[in-house]
């Protein structure tokens, strides 16, 4: 019963051996495996480093890019400000020029009729009927019913029909 139990021991103690021998080479590939990780971990980590700092970069960058746009937004506003006031200011000035031309066309009229209704009826059909009709038409508008009346029986009567038909235009 000795050799029995001497030869359970036996087994037992090689048993144990060789789980113990299977312990160390799982607690080696643990350790093996578990440098790998930190590798690995620290590897990640420089990632996460580089990527923060990317991060970073990129948003001073945008930033920069944020505020140089603004600055050219407000430079456009800017110039648009002036270009319109340029332009209102250019408007005034021409309604004002505009102004002037038609009381100086007025003015110059004015005494173009004066002098034609200075003139005798004849001498005023002759000049007028020598005259472009839209000229021809201006100047009698611009004289009294009754002297228009005298200076176009005193005209070609062609001419005079011209005339009375752009007159009541």
């Amino acid at each position: 019963m000795i050799k029995l139990l001497f030869a359970l021991l036996i087994t037992t103690h090689l048993f144990a051996l060789q789980t113990s021998e299977k312990l160390f080479e799982c607690t080696e590939i643990f350790k093996e495996r578990k440098g790998e990780l930190l590798v690995e971990l620290e590897r990640i980590d420089e990632q996460k480093q580089a990527l923060s700092a990317l991060k970073v970069a990129t948003e001073a960058l945008l930033k920069q890019k944020e505020t140089k746009l603004t600055l050219q937004k407000q430079e456009l506003d800017d110039k648009l400000v002036t270009i319109t006031a340029k332009e209102k200011n250019t408007k005034e000035m021409l309604a004002k020029n505009e102004a002037a031309l038609k009381e100086l066309k007025s003015t110059k009229m004015s005494k173009i009729a004066q002098t034609f209704a200075k003139m005798k009826p004849a001498s005023a059909a002759n000049i007028l009927t020598d005259m472009p009709n839209d000229e021809a038409k201006g100047i009698l508008q611009s004289l009294k019913p009754k002297v228009v009346g005298k200076i176009l029986t005193k005209m070609d009567a062609k001419k005079a029909a011209e005339l009375t038909q752009l007159l009541s235009k």
